[in-house]
């Protein structure tokens, strides 16, 4: 059971192993299984506030393929999402694991069956999948992201697209800069549409620009309805103000920006878009065919079909709160769980005062 602590968000169990030899393990497991990935990161802590990956594994397993048209999960994606977890399993029961946070997020809490899924994935993987609120989802998307924040902002936009849904939080940051950048959000929500959701309503395959608007609009009235939206109103379109995304949209247009032969997380983490970049960006992938799209190394087949619902999605946040740049992440829940475990261990602050102990 997870211990409770100022930084930890509610409702994310904890796994811990025993000590080996009565000496505490220094490795921590994130796992985020979402409607299109499953994702693992096993990392240690480095410097304070910093961690070092020593494994990691993500793999599309498309969990809510067909979920918003029949309520359900079907049985082909758990199929596959229980062999991507199957595998996580494995690499966790590899090593000696302090403290694992094992999370699944919009597919399994809208599907009927997805409590019924969770127990199946406990039962032939071992691993105990919490499913976490969607206000837990967009304040673990901060922690994950929140070094990305520019220190000289005023205020920001963070986003994540996700497959089921997308959070969106807004961050006032006028009283000062601190590493707990949960602290300064002022408002957030979770749009119940994401990539996978989109493109099946729409269609994501052969996209016209008429379909494209529409995709747009639909997700513009569900920002409409979000009452915090406007809480950074004197800010959004100046200097002071930028947008933050993460998610496979922001980070497939930051590779295809770069003209990257293949996809490279050191180059896309942290790169900035300007408005233009943007326009230019997806006015490009649009006019893609389908064949195009799956031949461009940071877009592919596993991809092709949801990247212009990305889009429409990422345009409709930038339509709600006009910045001139973006900056990209590569990062964001399982980061954001690995440095809440590690803060609420006190890993940093023990090799701080050992630190200074050594110099005294």
């Amino acid at each position: 059971m997870a211990r409770s602590t100022a930084l930890e968000a509610p409702g994310i169990i904890s796994v811990r192993s025993p000590a080996a030899n009565g000496v505490r393990p220094r490795a921590y497991a994130a796992l985020d299984l979402g409607t299109n990935n499953c994702r693992l990161l096993i990392a240690i802590p480095t410097r304070p506030g910093q961690f070092r990956v020593i494994d990691a594994f993500s793999r599309i397993v498309r969990l809510g393929e067909g979920l918003s048209r029949t309520g359900r999960l079907a049985a082909p994606a758990m199929d596959r999402a229980l062999a991507a977890l199957s595998v996580c399993s494995q690499k966790m029961a590899a090593r000696t694991i302090a403290d694992a946070r094992l999370i699944a997020t919009e597919a399994c809490r809208a599907a009927a069956n997805g409590e019924e899924f969770i127990e199946r994935v406990r039962a032939e993987t071992g691993l105990d999948l919490k499913i976490v609120s969607r206000e837990t989802e967009a304040r673990l998307a901060v922690s994950g992201c929140g070094s990305l924040v520019d220190r000289e902002a005023k205020g920001a936009v963070l986003f994540d697209i996700g497959g089921g849904s997308s959070e969106i939080a807004l961050l006032d940051l006028r009283p000062g800069y601190t590493r707990r950048l949960s602290n300064r959000i002022v408002a957030w929500t979770s749009l119940p549409v994401g990539v996978v959701t989109l493109a099946e309503r729409h269609g994501g395959r052969d996209v016209s620009p008429e379909t494209f608007e529409a995709m747009i609009q639909e997700v513009l009235e569900r920002i409409e309805r979000f009452e915090g939206r406007s809480r950074l109103e004197d800010l959004v379109g100046t200097d002071s103000f930028h947008l933050l995304g993460t998610s496979g949209t922001v980070t497939t247009l930051a590779g295809v920006h770069l003209a990257l032969e293949r996809y490279d997380r050191r180059q896309v983490d942290g790169t900035w878009l300007s408005n233009g970049d943007i326009d230019r960006l997806i006015a490009k992938i649009a006019g893609w065919s389908f064949e195009q799209r799956v031949a461009n190394p940071c877009i592919g087949s596993d991809r092709a079909d949801l990247v212009l619902a990305g889009c429409a999605i990422l345009e409709a946040i930038r339509r709600a709160w006009p910045a001139k740049t973006l900056r990209v992440a590569d990062r964001g829940l399982r980061e954001g769980l690995l440095t809440e475990m590690m803060v609420a261990d006190g890993v940093w602050r023990r090799r701080s005062n050992e630190r200074s102990r050594r110099l005294a």
